[in-house]
């Protein structure tokens, strides 16, 4: 029997609830695939820090190191001003464990409402590997004469070449393994960051022609990426693209597949500790009347197991999301309007992956 160590991080608000149903249906998928999880709770979030003053320790770090992977609720408190958390616990975890891949699969489940006339699951099928520790998010830049009239603030775009390249081959070797129409698209803005787009372009292309002459390349600025994942979602097979571009288009992308309750994602370093999570944030009007929407939660607890080396398990808790809404006994992915509660929710699917 294969045995991993999770970290477990509930969060803020609604992330326990969503939380505990993502370990209910890990713990039905390793039952049945003979896999022993052995999770680890931390109190890491919006209560800790106004009882303490902390976000993640230095040592949590080390800790968290220790761990096969980590799975996280939701960070977000209305007592903490936004960024303070957000900042302290996820940017945080993401630099330290050098998690340098977000990889966010946008699936159109059956079912579910998109706002896009005429699409269907047939259309939406797609994934976006941002990468995940670089960009404008490095933080390099400063102010000078802060509060005055003549303030002057920069942040500067910020690339090497092995940065972008580690991205570029996971984005590439990724595209091999879904080995669906194989095609991979790079998004960014080269016609304006010609020095940063630049690079991207040119570590796309040498290293698709040198290494990868079975994957299509393709190129969207990331404007018309915008337009066309709202005209012809169907279009895409995997995005790769930079930091700041993949914060904003993944949002979009998570409309489209109906809406961030079933939105999940995970921030992965390929040689050490990942961390997955749903995208919906914390909700705090929801938390405690078991109404939220679980199933992104569920979801990323599957991309958890696909990740640390049990793809069967994880495709098992895949196809049990993707059932259960087939069934048409979910009614809804809004909070309050699934026709179940949370708890009912994450017994139903953890039925399906039986």
């Amino acid at each position: 029997m294969k045995s991993y160590n999770i970290a477990v991080i509930p969060g803020d608000g609604t992330g326990p609830e969503v939380v505990r149903e993502g370990l209910k249906v890990l713990n039905v998928a390793a039952a049945k695939y003979n896999l022993k999880l052995n999770f680890v709770n931390y109190d890491f979030g919006g209560e800790r820090y106004l009882k303490t003053g902390e976000t993640l320790p230095d040592s949590a770090i080390e800790e968290l190191r220790k761990h096969d992977s980590i799975f996280l609720g939701a960070i977000g408190h209305p007592d903490v001003k936004p960024g303070v958390l957000e900042t302290g616990i996820l940017l945080k975890a993401r630099f330290a464990l050098d998690q340098y891949i977000n990889l966010r699969p946008v699936k159109l489940y059956p079912n579910v409402e998109t706002p896009l006339k005429d699409k269907g699951p047939e259309h939406i099928d797609f994934v976006v590997i941002r990468e995940n520790t670089g960009g404008i998010y490095t933080g390099v830049g400063g102010t000078m004469q802060k509060g005055t009239p003549l303030e002057v603030a920069t942040q500067v775009m910020l690339y090497s070449r092995p940065m972008v390249e580690r991205c570029m081959r996971y984005a590439y070797e990724f595209t091999r393994k879904r080995n669906r129409r194989k095609l991979l698209t790079l998004v960014h803005k080269c016609n304006v960051l010609t020095y940063t787009g630049d690079l991207w372009v040119r570590v796309h292309k040498e290293m698709g022609d040198k290494d990868y002459p079975d994957i299509k390349q393709d190129y969207n600025h990331v404007d018309a990426c915008t337009m066309w994942f709202v005209k012809s979602p169907e279009f895409y097979d995997v995005i790769v693209t930079e930091n700041l571009f993949g914060d904003i288009i993944t949002d979009l992308a998570a409309m489209i597949q109906g809406g961030l309750g079933i939105a999940a994602g995970g921030n992965i370093n390929p040689e050490g500790v990942s961390m997955f999570e749903p995208m919906g944030g914390s909700a705090p009007k929801y938390t405690g009347k078991n109404v939220i929407n679980p199933l992104a939660a569920i979801s990323a607890a599957g991309m958890m197991l696909e990740t640390i080396g049990e793809p069967a398990a994880g495709n098992a808790v895949e196809r049990a999301v993707h059932d259960s809404l087939a069934s048409g006994k979910i009614k809804s992915l809004a909070a309050g309007k699934m026709g179940m509660g949370t708890t009912e929710v994450g017994d139903f699917v953890a039925t399906f992956v039986k």
